[in-house]
């Protein structure tokens, strides 16, 4: 019988026999108990730098802290704004989009050198907190417009927060120096994660009992204004998991309740890092470890099984429940964008084909999916460049290059698909087959809902493959095929052979007996 993530042994079994001659029949197996449903498991995230996608607004971009402003210059202000953000919400929601993720919205420290904090994670803030905007981006009637548009079309909003730390020069590092730990201590020596600075930011000392409950007062008031519908919280692994249990979360919560809450824990070495702030009463937290499995695998020519040791280990560490609530993606603003990660000189047809098998993957994987803006045209970019400005031709179908327009129009399918198969957002995942049990760089795996299945199977190879499954049930109808070129599926009574192209990748719908 089959079993969630370790079930590759019938497929062994089933290559062994035919080389003997014979084919084996797979016993059929029970069917799968709906887990009990949250409605974030079927949402589809969309972050946004909110300085670098639309300017909405040009009256407002000589606000604010002097010589921040200068599109010419990586590491300043753009323009774009909440204006912007509300003018493209109707293109989020063509997209297929659910939960609008905006960079941070306080107000910033004065410019630095060359920098200003046109990203949103270098607070000016003060004592008495006092809750500024970033005039850049507009005011707090652009903050009611924009969540006002957002849940008049269906959709989430996401604030970005960060309790970690301040900007650099911010005024109440002045105030009450006190406050932040001192890189020289002999804790910082002794737990730099926690006590040390963040690339010279000023780190807070929540444990200072005034520190801890300036800072749950300033995100109270935050998400009392915002009325956000989740919170990401930022570097999230600096700050004390007591402080999170104990103040944060019962905070926030109780300001709005079912308050979903994410938060950043920037390792790719294991996903047990996270579980520190999912028992500290978060609800999700990113999967980098895929992350990276996902741009090793498809972006740079390796294995498919680190995919699948990732989706295992995110299984087998947190239970299949915390699994599927964490958020999964191919990028984001603090890493090289995907389509960067790409070997130079690689043809237009691999750059396409991979990135579009990392999207189908993003999508059909335990998780709930997060795009970084651009993904879905396939925009490329490392250091500053991984924060463009979103070009002038995305908004239009009739503009975007014939690239751009078929990764758009995928990402629109596979958000389609997630939205009417429900396996895929709550379904059990059970692997069938990976590149380590001799199947070349394949990996084919079920998401499985009751009586129904998806199955997905991916080609990481540049020649075409054909794997034998061992599948229970009837006939399975094909509801994607990429790179269009159709899968070569031959049923027979217990078993599933698929003939995948290079580069490809086929999902597939069906009863399960």
């Amino acid at each position: 019988m089959k079993t969630p993530v370790a079930g590759r042994a019938p497929l062994l079994a089933l290559l062994v026999a035919a080389c003997a001659g014979t084919t084996p029949h797979a016993p059929a197996a029970p069917a799968t108990p709906a887990p009990p449903d949250d409605p974030w498991l079927h949402q589809i995230i969309y972050l946004v730098v909110t300085d670098r996608f639309t300017n909405g607004d040009p009256g407002n971009d000589a606000l604010g802290q002097p010589g921040c402003l200068d599109p010419s210059m990586p590491s300043l202000f753009h323009g774009g704004d909440l204006a912007g953000l509300r003018s493209r919400v109707a293109y989020m929601k063509d997209l297929g989009v659910t939960v609008l993720w905006p960079t941070p919205l306080p107000a910033q420290v004065p410019r630095r050198n060359d920098a200003c904090g046109y990203h949103g994670y270098w607070a000016d803030l003060v004592d008495p907190d006092d809750g500024a905007l970033e005039p850049k981006l507009g005011t707090w009637s652009d903050v009611e417009a924009l969540g006002s548009t957002v849940h008049a079309a269906g959709m989430r909003l996401m604030l970005d927060m960060v309790v970690n730390h301040s900007g650099r020069g911010a005024r109440i590092v002045g105030q009450r120096p006190d406050w932040f730990h001192s890189d020289a201590s002999p804790e910082a020596h002794a737990n730099p994660e926690l006590f040390h600075s963040l690339n010279g930011l000023p780190d807070f000392a929540q444990e200072k009992p005034e520190v801890a409950a300036y800072l749950t007062a300033m995100a109270r008031r935050w998400v009392e204004r915002v009325k956000p519908d989740a919170v990401r919280m930022d570097t999230a692994k600096h700050v004390p998991p007591w402080y999170f249990a104990r103040d944060f979360v019962p905070a926030v919560r109780s300001a709005v309740p079912g308050l979903f809450l994410v938060a950043e824990v920037f390792d790719d070495r294991s996903i047990a890092r996270t579980l520190p702030v999912l028992d500290a009463g978060f609800d999700s937290a990113f999967h980098f470890p895929l992350h990276r499995a996902l741009v090793e695998s498809l972006a740079k020519g390796g294995s498919l099984d680190l995919v699948a040791d990732a989706v295992a280990d995110g299984i087998a560490t947190l239970g299949p429940d915390r699994a599927r609530h964490l958020v999964t993606m191919i990028d984001n603003h603090d890493v090289p964008r995907f389509a960067s990660e790409l070997p130079p000189g690689i043809s237009d047809a691999d750059r396409f084909g991979r990135s579009a098998l990392a999207l189908a993957l993003l999508f059909t994987l335990p998780g709930i999916p997060q795009l970084y803006y651009g993904d879905e045209l396939g925009l490329a970019g490392a250091g500053p460049g991984n924060r463009l400005d979103m070009p002038a031709w995305s908004w239009s179908e009739a503009t975007r290059p014939p690239d751009a327009a078929a990764l758009f129009a995928l990402v629109q399918r596979l958000a389609r698909l997630r939205a009417t198969a429900s396996e895929l957002a709550t379904g059990a995942y059970v692997e069938l087959a990976r590149p380590r049990d001799g199947a070349g760089n394949v990996l084919a795996f079920e998401r499985v809902l009751g009586d129904r299945r998806v199955l997905v199977v991916v080609n990481g190879d540049p020649s075409p493959r054909t794997l034998p499954l061992a599948l229970d049930g009837p006939a399975l109808h094909d509801v994607m095929l990429l790179p269009g070129v159709p899968a070569g599926v031959s049923p027979a009574a217990g078993t599933v052979t698929v003939t995948m192209p290079p580069l490809g990748a086929g999902i597939f719908t069906g009863p399960r007996q």
